[in-house]
């Protein structure tokens, strides 16, 4: 377990019962502050789904003994570019830097697994978030409107290059 010097939570590894946790409470909260649909429970439970624990990495946020947050690492669509997914903070743990926290250590975990950039996809309305993501060096390099979890959206796709060199065709395997 790891955290930044004087924070109140510790930043761990994924245990049984967590993933279900993660689905419900997204969706639980994302109907409660945005009025999205079940659509979107659907969605997070694909993504995690399809969670890859040998090639992938999941951050648990942990505040006084409960679940504050989490953020997933996945692979992807090039070999060279790491997604970065699902982040979300309990309501209850925001403005402790636990959103900071996660996305950092998610980015330091793709530098050093050599991938050379890191993208995400989120919406507009999600403001908190996507303020953590600047401040984090994402660029916002595309934005499209789209109809999703029962709204009108506007869907955003973010990238951070991690200034790496390319690796060799016998590290990406």
């Amino acid at each position: 377990m790891s955290a930044p010097a004087g924070s109140d939570f510790v930043l761990r590894p994924p245990v049984p019962g967590d993933f279900g946790w993660i689905i419900h409470r997204q969706a639980t909260l994302y109907t409660a502050e945005y009025g999205w649909d079940g659509s979107f429970e659907i969605l997070i439970a694909g993504l995690i789904a399809k969670f890859d624990p040998l090639r992938e990495q999941a951050w648990i946020a942990e505040r006084n003994g409960r679940i504050a947050g989490s953020i997933f690492l996945m692979r992807g669509d090039e070999p060279e570019t790491a997604k970065l997914r699902l982040l979300y903070v309990e309501p209850d743990a925001r403005g402790c830097g636990i959103g900071q926290a996660l996305v950092d250590v998610c980015v330091e975990r793709a530098r050093a697994m050599g991938y050379r950039r890191v993208t995400l996809w989120t919406n507009d309305v999600l403001t908190a978030a996507r303020k953590i993501y600047e401040r984090s060096g994402f660029l916002r390099i595309a934005a499209e409107p789209h109809h999703a979890f029962g709204h009108d959206l506007v869907s955003e796709t973010w990238l951070r290059d991690l200034g790496l060199k390319p690796r060799s065709k016998r590290e990406q395997t």
